[in-house]
């Protein structure tokens, strides 16, 4: 079967911190986690935008905890794109969150029309996954292409980011391998990535180091070409998030930062205010 933007339909869920994707594309969907401040429940991007959250993490006595969507919530949405052959539903790396198993166990009602993919990522690496399929679905494609492409971008796509402190991760539980990090001095910058889950690469000391890292790891790993494609997500830091574009476009200037994003409720319960990070693919055919 030929897969095209007229019969092939991408699910995220919100982690990806892409919400304004069903408008950017009529075939696109998203499913929302939620976020709890204390019993009161709110449907990540829907019912509190990530400005709100920000505005409210700074003044809780207790921080907020999440939760995923329900099998239920995919069964709905999945119901809802009835029209559609086929479904590709990309999602949070399972290793992070239970989402990826809901979608699975929702999957199952409808045989084989869903593919549900761990991409073993988070945020805008997700929406990043979705904008390389949708590049395939607007030529016609394959199950068998899509396939490959989901196992090199896990391979070869990159992520890196910083925290202003551990101590939101560690609270969440999603800290992994950094935990031996946790508690140490102020001001020193935790370098990390995502490799299902979440692995320590450096200290530094300050945003400046943190930022000379990134140049490092992001120059070593890419060459400066059009089809090296950039994503940059931020916690309530925006000035970073542009410094980071700034850099980009200095050091690659062929590549396309194709989405600048704010991290959302959910994502932004676990990583804490100040958190900047950035993702980048060559998406060479």
């Amino acid at each position: 079967m030929t897969l095209t933007g007229e019969n092939t339909t991408i699910v995220l869920d919100s982690t990806a911190d892409f919400p304004e994707a069903p408008e950017r594309f009529p075939n696109w969907r998203v499913v929302p986690l939620y976020v709890l401040f204390g019993d009161e429940s709110y449907r990540d991007y829907v019912d509190l935008s990530p400005e709100e959250f920000y505005g409210r993490l700074r003044t809780s006595a207790e921080l907020p905890t999440t939760s995923q969507p329900t099998p239920g919530d995919f069964l709905t949405t999945y119901e809802e794109l009835s029209g559609y052959e086929r479904i590709y539903s990309l999602h949070l790396s399972a290793a992070l969150s239970g989402t990826y198993q809901s979608a699975r166990t929702a999957a199952m009602e409808l045989g084989d029309k869903v593919r549900v993919v761990d991409s073993e990522s988070a945020s805008a690496a997700i929406a990043m996954l979705g904008l390389a399929i949708q590049r395939r679905l607007d030529r016609g494609t394959t199950d068998d292409e899509i396939d490959k492409l989901v196992a090199r971008f896990k391979e070869d796509a990159g992520l890196i980011f910083t925290v202003d402190t551990l101590e939101f991760l560690r609270r969440g539980g999603r800290i992994g391998r950094a935990s031996a990090w946790a508690g140490t001095l102020l001001h020193v910058k935790p370098i990390l990535t995502i490799e299902r889950e979440v692995i320590p690469l450096k200290r530094v000391r300050g945003n400046q180091k943190a930022m000379q890292e990134f140049v490092s790891a992001f120059t070593s790993a890419t060459e400066d070409s059009p089809t090296l494609k950039v994503g940059i997500a931020h916690a309530d830091a925006p000035e970073r998030a542009e410094q980071l574009k700034r850099m980009v476009h200095a050091e690659r200037p062929h590549a396309e930062v194709e989405i600048v994003t704010t991290l959302g409720a959910v994502v932004g319960t676990h990583a804490g205010p100040g958190t900047v990070g950035f993702f980048w693919f060559d998406d060479r055919e």
